[in-house]
């Protein structure tokens, strides 16, 4: 609960200063005529919406499970992150087409006034980075933190623009950092996207493997057969595993030794979420994954 609190209180203080930030852009890029800036306020902006966003579901994050929410409400951040990357994507393909008009007609910039606010931009962004940088394990902040860096690289680029056409008056530097805002900002967005998907999708977590793990347990002394075993995620690092397996007919209190000492290897791997299914019957021919110890420890249907 406390590593919930300081989540929120620097969501709080970021969301501040970004817009505090954005303020500042939005009036600098208009007065300069920077695309440049705008396309970095316009990041701003949805740092502003992701970083409103990561608060609320930080905060329903915290409510215990219910009779709606067995799990929790941990997915509603996964939801959060989606909505964010998906942000990211859509200001990148805005970006690129104000720049590409720009290539053909380009206006002229004031590159001191711009110089600026970009620099003071900076400062702000990377305020918020240091902020964030300790509490990006979760997606949903991490989502957030990736907002605010990739903001901080666009400043850097929006001040090598504006220094360029300072000492040169190549105003084309102005789109073409704009640009290389937009890919910082695609990239971002694609990585938070693809792991949130990975997640929804109930795809197996990175490093966990269905066969390896049934092959692990398979090797403990008395279990026959391993079978229908699934591997998942409940929310962003928090693997879940369920499984059948199949002993020899024993008491109840010598199999729940067998299962305990599945748990424990479980809890070794990282997945501390599991659901084990205890069975004396034959093991069926076509589950997923049908794991027998035997000299031939594995075959596959």
């Amino acid at each position: 609960m406390a590593k919930s609190h300081t989540a929120e209180k620097r969501l709080i203080w970021s969301l501040a200063v970004t817009l505090i930030i954005l303020a500042g852009e939005v009036a600098g890029g208009l007065l300069s005529n920077s695309l440049a800036l705008l396309s970095d306020a316009g990041h701003v902006l949805t740092d502003a919406f992701a970083l409103g966003l990561s608060l609320v579901a930080a905060m329903v994050m915290k409510r215990p499970s219910d009779y709606r929410a067995t799990y929790g409400y941990q997915r509603i951040g996964l939801l959060a992150a989606l909505i964010n990357g998906v942000s990211l994507v859509v200001m990148a393909i805005f970006i690129f087409m104000e720049a590409y008009s720009r290539l053909i007609s380009p206006p002229r910039i004031d590159s001191s006034l711009m110089l600026i606010v970009a620099t003071a931009g900076l400062i702000g962004n990377v305020v918020m980075a240091f902020i964030l940088s300790r509490g990006h394990k979760d997606l949903n902040i991490q989502s957030a933190w990736l907002h605010v860096l990739g903001d901080t690289v666009s400043s850097v680029g929006v001040i090598a623009a504006g220094v360029v056409i300072q000492f040169t008056g190549w105003v084309l530097a102005d789109p073409l950092a704009s640009c290389l805002v937009g890919m910082m900002i695609i990239i971002g967005g694609g990585r938070v996207i693809k792991e949130a998907l990975w997640i929804f999708l109930e795809l197996s977590p990175a490093g966990f493997h269905a066969e390896e793990i049934s092959s692990l347990i398979a090797e403990i002394p008395g279990v026959v057969c391993v079978h229908d075993v699934h591997v998942w995620s409940i929310g962003h690092g928090i693997p879940a595993f369920s499984g059948h397996v199949q002993v020899s007919d024993q008491k109840i209190s010598e199999a729940d030794g067998i299962r305990k000492d599945i748990e424990h290897r479980l809890s070794d791997l990282g997945i501390r979420h599991s659901v084990i299914q205890m069975e004396c019957a034959e093991c069926e021919t076509n589950a997923t994954y049908c794991t027998v110890r035997s000299s031939q420890p594995a075959h596959h249907h």
